[in-house]
């Protein structure tokens, strides 16, 4: 079992309060903020931001395991996680992810490299934990 920890701190109201994050093993420090959550200013981070981070790391160290495992040795795997976060009521949900990848992978063809990347975006542990999430996947080969 691997576990993994972050702490995360928040001061005043939402509207007005400021906050801020720091993963334990690296010490990577982020600051958070309402603007940069529910606004176009993007000063700061977001907990969408983070789940972002997550789903295109995860995402592409899958991708890269599968690869490796159907033989082919990937150069270089590329993925942006595109968080949407939209106002539902009187709250706000995540209602989809989007992942675009791009990958340079020796030997492969487009059609085999799309369906090692659906695969790897049905079943990274990312993916799973967020299966309430519609998640949508563009892969291209470079």
């Amino acid at each position: 079992m691997s576990k993994h920890h972050a702490h995360a701190s928040w001061e005043g109201n939402l509207p007005e309060g400021k906050g801020q994050y720091i993963l334990k093993t690296s010490g990577l420090k982020g600051k958070l903020s309402f603007p940069s959550r529910f606004e176009d200013n993007k000063e700061d981070s977001s907990p969408e931001e983070l789940i972002a981070a997550a789903h295109a790391s995860c995402f592409s160290m899958a991708l890269a395991h599968g690869l490796s495992q159907e033989g082919f040795e990937p150069d270089k795997i590329e993925t942006e996680a595109e968080v949407i976060l939209i106002k539902a009521g009187d709250s706000f949900e995540i209602t989809e992810i989007k992942l675009h990848t791009t990958g340079k992978v020796p030997g492969i063809k487009a059609q085999k490299f799309e369906e090692i990347a659906n695969y790897a975006k049905e079943n990274c542990p990312v993916s799973k934990a967020l299966k309430a999430v519609k998640v949508k996947l563009e892969a291209k080969l470079l």
